[in-house]
């Protein structure tokens, strides 16, 4: 048991490390901006892309909000053993 405990600990500490996908999202967003459609297609295209990267980082700031929740309490947990 306590060989998953250490494997699941490296794991989560190691996951913030490096390119985020915070990094990805903005790089993908400064892309689009970028863009320039030249049919109405490829406007609303354009259009629901954005949108689709406004809710994939909600999504993954409610991701990052519930990670640090469960690294406080697996330092919670191995605080009181």
């Amino acid at each position: 048991m306590s060989d998953l405990d250490s494997i699941t600990r490296k794991f989560l500490l190691e996951e913030g490390k490096g390119v985020g996908v915070s990094d990805y999202i903005q790089n993908l967003r400064e892309i689009l901006e970028n863009m320039k459609p030249v049919t109405q297609t490829e406007s609303r295209r354009k259009a629901m892309a954005m949108q689709n990267l406004r809710e994939i980082k909600r999504c993954v700031r409610k991701m990052e909000n519930k990670m640090k929740l469960l690294e406080e309490r697996i330092s919670i947990l191995e605080e009181s053993r």
